[in-house]
């Protein structure tokens, strides 16, 4: 569930995204979940209100999703559980560490409005019809369920904290200790690592998502491939040099980014900087060859020639955007008429 949690992953992740979009963040400052793990490394928040709400996703997928959810399978089970995803889903928190797909922990946080009752009852019916894959637990006074993919990943573990929370996670423990703090009503004694909290501060509360991870030493093994058509060797050794990643999207009437990249000291910073300019400049001929021999990648050249990179102190900033035109272009290429 988590492989994005990789080093070699997150690095690719944060690399598509670096060539979609960007904008500087706002002033409504996020703040630490108080649920999530001491262990954590990286913190995803997709705000999906907001994005269900935005222009672009009003006009472009909105009758898509409904759509899915009117399939006689979805709709069923969407009824069971007293959920419309369109209406009660209102922010998705996933936290965990950066490790193999085997050893690590995580926890993701729902927020919106629900039907424990509903959710109970259905997820215990289930639990009878199919107990080879969902199993009722008991620890103390909590009831938590346990979903065992057929497919041989690791099990999940999920909750109903209360009308306004469910909670899944990669263990029993790491959902008992979301629970003993959600009951308490206060902050946990062993809070997450500073630098984690420092970055989600940098935050937008109100973005459509946001990514903060903590990456020193993550990259240390990462092979950059040799022969590509531009000259990644830079990159080698600058990938170990970094120490945060963080990443801002913002979905309105277009689609806006900003991505962050924390360098070990001011020197890596400016060598970082310099070699994402260069390579930016190294791509910009390529997507023009691209361009005079099919019309239909003008959108992913426009998105490059708007990234702008930043340096400041020890962070290297990449900001860009993607036109509301050049979204509608990417979707439906044969209405651009070739241009």
């Amino acid at each position: 569930m988590l492989r994005i949690f990789s080093p070699h992953r997150l690095c690719l992740l944060f690399g598509v995204l670096g060539l979609m979009a960007g904008l500087p963040l706002a002033a409504h400052a996020a703040e630490p979940d108080k649920l999530l793990p001491q262990e954590s490394e990286i913190v995803i928040q997709i705000n999906f209100k907001q994005i269900l709400e935005s222009d672009l996703f009003k006009k472009y997928a909105l009758e898509q999703l409904k759509q899915v959810m009117q399939n006689q399978d979805a709709k069923k089970i969407l009824d069971e559980l007293g959920l419309d995803p369109l209406k009660d889903i209102h922010r998705i928190i996933v936290a965990g560490e950066m490790k193999g797909r085997d050893d690590s922990r995580y926890l993701m946080i729902g927020y919106g409005s629900f039907d424990p009752e509903k959710l109970f009852a259905t997820a215990e019916a289930y639990s009878k019809k199919n107990p080879d894959r969902f199993s009722l637990i008991r620890e103390g006074e909590t009831v938590m369920f346990k979903f065992q993919p057929d497919n041989g990943q690791l099990p999940v573990y999920t909750t109903v904290l209360d009308d306004k929370t469910v909670i899944a996670g990669s263990d029993k423990k790491i959902i008992l200790d979301a629970v003993n703090v959600s009951k308490s009503g206060r902050k946990p004694k062993s809070a997450i690592k500073p630098e984690l909290a420092a970055l989600i501060k940098k935050m937008d509360e109100k973005a459509s998502m946001y990514v903060c991870a903590l990456v020193k030493g993550k990259f240390d093994d990462v092979n950059i491939p040799q022969g590509a058509p531009v000259d990644l060797s830079k990159f080698q050794d600058l990938l170990p040099k970094m120490e945060t990643m963080s990443m801002t999207l913002r979905i309105g009437k277009d689609v806006k980014m900003e991505i962050s990249m924390g360098m070990n000291n001011e020197d890596s910073a400016d060598d970082m900087s310099k070699a994402v300019k260069n390579l930016l400049n190294d791509v910009k001929p390529l997507l023009q060859l691209a361009t005079a021999a099919d019309p239909r990648t003008k959108p992913l050249t426009d998105v490059v020639n708007s990234i702008k990179v930043n340096t400041k102190s020890k962070e290297v900033t990449l900001t860009g955007e993607i036109s509301e035109a050049n979204i509608q272009r990417m979707i439906k290429p044969e209405d651009d008429g070739g241009r």
